[in-house]
Protein backbone atom coordinates (compact mmCIF):
# COMPACT_ATOMS: atom_id res chain seq x y z
CA UNK A 1 0.00 0.00 0.00
CA UNK A 2 2.76 2.43 0.78
CA UNK A 3 4.25 1.66 -2.70
CA UNK A 4 0.69 2.47 -4.35
CA UNK A 5 0.53 6.19 -2.50
CA UNK A 6 3.93 7.02 -3.60
CA UNK A 7 3.18 6.15 -6.65
CA UNK A 8 -0.12 7.85 -6.58
CA UNK A 9 1.53 11.60 -5.04
CA UNK A 10 4.49 10.89 -7.07
CA UNK A 11 1.77 11.19 -10.43
CA UNK A 12 2.18 14.16 -13.34
CA UNK A 13 -1.50 15.28 -13.47
CA UNK A 14 -2.41 17.32 -16.52
CA UNK A 15 -2.36 20.98 -15.17
CA UNK A 16 -5.93 21.57 -16.56
CA UNK A 17 -9.11 19.65 -15.69
CA UNK A 18 -10.78 18.45 -19.04
CA UNK A 19 -13.50 21.40 -19.69
CA UNK A 20 -15.00 20.40 -23.31
CA UNK A 21 -16.63 16.69 -23.53
CA UNK A 22 -13.80 13.65 -24.02
CA UNK A 23 -13.71 12.02 -26.88
CA UNK A 24 -13.70 7.76 -26.77
CA UNK A 25 -10.39 7.25 -28.75
CA UNK A 26 -11.03 8.20 -32.22
CA UNK A 27 -14.72 8.04 -32.59
CA UNK A 28 -17.62 10.68 -31.85
CA UNK A 29 -18.42 8.73 -28.82
CA UNK A 30 -18.39 11.27 -26.03
CA UNK A 31 -19.22 12.05 -22.43
CA UNK A 32 -18.65 14.86 -19.70
CA UNK A 33 -16.12 14.05 -16.90
CA UNK A 34 -16.58 14.29 -13.54
CA UNK A 35 -15.21 17.97 -12.21
CA UNK A 36 -11.69 17.94 -11.20
CA UNK A 37 -11.06 14.45 -13.30
CA UNK A 38 -7.64 14.77 -15.19
CA UNK A 39 -5.88 12.20 -17.15
CA UNK A 40 -4.15 9.08 -15.21
CA UNK A 41 -0.45 8.41 -15.47
CA UNK A 42 0.05 4.61 -17.48
CA UNK A 43 2.19 4.15 -14.42
CA UNK A 44 -0.85 4.07 -12.11
CA UNK A 45 -3.43 2.19 -14.93
CA UNK A 46 -0.71 -0.52 -14.93
CA UNK A 47 -0.90 -0.64 -10.84
CA UNK A 48 -4.78 -0.71 -10.72
CA UNK A 49 -4.97 -3.24 -14.17
CA UNK A 50 -2.11 -5.59 -13.87
CA UNK A 51 -3.56 -7.69 -16.74
CA UNK A 52 -3.43 -7.37 -20.36
CA UNK A 53 -7.32 -6.40 -19.90
CA UNK A 54 -6.63 -2.98 -18.46
CA UNK A 55 -8.86 -0.40 -20.10
CA UNK A 56 -6.62 2.50 -22.64
CA UNK A 57 -8.39 5.37 -21.19
CA UNK A 58 -8.61 6.62 -17.47
CA UNK A 59 -9.42 9.45 -15.90
CA UNK A 60 -9.97 9.88 -12.21
CA UNK A 61 -9.56 11.95 -8.79
CA UNK A 62 -6.01 13.46 -7.25
CA UNK A 63 -5.55 9.84 -6.26
CA UNK A 64 -6.72 8.24 -8.61
CA UNK A 65 -8.68 6.29 -5.78
CA UNK A 66 -11.80 7.37 -7.92
CA UNK A 67 -11.61 6.65 -11.63
CA UNK A 68 -13.75 6.41 -14.79
CA UNK A 69 -11.69 3.85 -17.07
CA UNK A 70 -13.25 3.47 -21.06
CA UNK A 71 -12.03 1.69 -23.94
CA UNK A 72 -13.32 0.13 -26.92
CA UNK A 73 -12.65 -3.86 -27.11
CA UNK A 74 -12.37 -6.48 -30.04
CA UNK A 75 -15.78 -8.01 -29.11
CA UNK A 76 -18.65 -7.38 -31.45
CA UNK A 77 -21.62 -7.24 -29.25
CA UNK A 78 -24.86 -6.83 -31.42
CA UNK A 79 -28.04 -5.72 -29.50
CA UNK A 80 -29.69 -8.44 -29.64
CA UNK A 81 -27.12 -10.66 -28.03
CA UNK A 82 -26.61 -8.09 -25.12
CA UNK A 83 -28.78 -10.51 -22.43
CA UNK A 84 -26.22 -13.41 -23.96
CA UNK A 85 -23.35 -11.33 -22.38
CA UNK A 86 -24.74 -10.30 -19.81
CA UNK A 87 -25.43 -13.64 -18.58
CA UNK A 88 -21.32 -14.52 -19.62
CA UNK A 89 -20.36 -11.31 -17.18
CA UNK A 90 -22.38 -12.35 -14.41
CA UNK A 91 -21.29 -15.65 -14.16
CA UNK A 92 -17.42 -14.53 -14.53
CA UNK A 93 -17.84 -11.60 -11.86
CA UNK A 94 -19.18 -14.09 -9.11
CA UNK A 95 -16.43 -16.98 -9.54
CA UNK A 96 -13.59 -13.89 -9.93
CA UNK A 97 -14.60 -11.20 -7.56
CA UNK A 98 -14.24 -11.36 -3.86
CA UNK A 99 -17.72 -10.65 -1.97
CA UNK A 100 -19.41 -9.18 -4.84
CA UNK A 101 -22.68 -7.64 -4.25
CA UNK A 102 -24.81 -6.61 -6.70
CA UNK A 103 -26.74 -3.46 -6.47
CA UNK A 104 -28.12 -3.76 -10.43
CA UNK A 105 -27.56 -5.80 -12.68
CA UNK A 106 -29.88 -4.92 -15.92
CA UNK A 107 -30.60 -3.71 -19.63
CA UNK A 108 -31.32 -0.36 -19.64
CA UNK A 109 -31.93 2.04 -22.77
CA UNK A 110 -29.30 5.26 -23.19
CA UNK A 111 -28.10 7.14 -26.15
CA UNK A 112 -30.39 5.25 -28.73
CA UNK A 113 -29.51 1.57 -28.26
CA UNK A 114 -29.40 -0.90 -25.12
CA UNK A 115 -26.42 -1.13 -22.50
CA UNK A 116 -25.44 -3.64 -19.56
CA UNK A 117 -25.82 -1.81 -16.54
CA UNK A 118 -24.10 -3.59 -13.80
CA UNK A 119 -23.58 -1.98 -10.27
CA UNK A 120 -22.22 -3.46 -7.21
CA UNK A 121 -19.61 -3.69 -4.38
CA UNK A 122 -16.64 -5.92 -3.96
CA UNK A 123 -13.45 -6.60 -1.79
CA UNK A 124 -10.21 -5.94 -2.68
CA UNK A 125 -7.23 -6.44 -0.58
CA UNK A 126 -6.64 -3.35 0.78
CA UNK A 127 -10.57 -1.64 0.60
CA UNK A 128 -13.78 -2.28 -0.26
CA UNK A 129 -14.92 -1.13 -4.11
CA UNK A 130 -18.26 0.36 -5.47
CA UNK A 131 -18.22 -0.34 -9.26
CA UNK A 132 -20.60 0.52 -12.37
CA UNK A 133 -19.85 -1.08 -15.15
CA UNK A 134 -21.77 0.42 -18.91
CA UNK A 135 -21.32 -2.05 -22.12
CA UNK A 136 -22.51 -1.83 -25.24
CA UNK A 137 -21.82 -3.53 -28.72
CA UNK A 138 -20.25 -0.37 -30.78
CA UNK A 139 -19.71 -1.20 -34.62
CA UNK A 140 -17.71 -4.15 -34.06
CA UNK A 141 -16.72 -3.48 -30.70
CA UNK A 142 -17.23 -3.58 -27.59
CA UNK A 143 -17.93 -0.07 -25.62
CA UNK A 144 -16.62 -0.41 -21.88
CA UNK A 145 -17.12 2.63 -19.37
CA UNK A 146 -16.12 1.80 -16.02
CA UNK A 147 -16.80 3.99 -13.23
CA UNK A 148 -14.93 2.37 -10.01
CA UNK A 149 -14.45 4.04 -6.44
CA UNK A 150 -13.31 3.14 -3.19
CA UNK A 151 -16.31 2.65 -1.07
CA UNK A 152 -15.36 5.29 1.02
CA UNK A 153 -14.71 8.24 -1.44
CA UNK A 154 -18.14 6.83 -3.69
CA UNK A 155 -20.48 8.85 -1.29
CA UNK A 156 -18.15 12.16 -2.42
CA UNK A 157 -18.10 11.57 -6.12
CA UNK A 158 -21.58 9.28 -6.59
CA UNK A 159 -23.44 12.23 -8.79
CA UNK A 160 -20.65 13.07 -10.67
CA UNK A 161 -20.28 9.47 -11.85
CA UNK A 162 -24.16 9.24 -12.19
CA UNK A 163 -24.21 12.32 -14.28
CA UNK A 164 -20.69 11.60 -16.25
CA UNK A 165 -22.50 8.48 -17.01
CA UNK A 166 -25.51 9.96 -18.26
CA UNK A 167 -23.89 12.25 -20.10
CA UNK A 168 -22.33 9.64 -22.55
CA UNK A 169 -23.59 10.45 -26.07
CA UNK A 170 -22.92 7.66 -29.20
CA UNK A 171 -23.03 9.49 -32.60
CA UNK A 172 -26.53 9.06 -34.59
Amino acid sequence: MKRLSTLLLATVWLSLAFADPIKVGDTEITFEPPEGFKEVSQEIIDLKWPTNRAPKFVIGDESASTTVAYDLKPHQIPQDKLGDVQKSFTQLFERMVPGINWKKNEIIEHSGQKWIFMEMTSSAIDTDIYNIMFLTGFGDEMLVFNFNSTKENFAKYEASLRASLKSIKLPQ
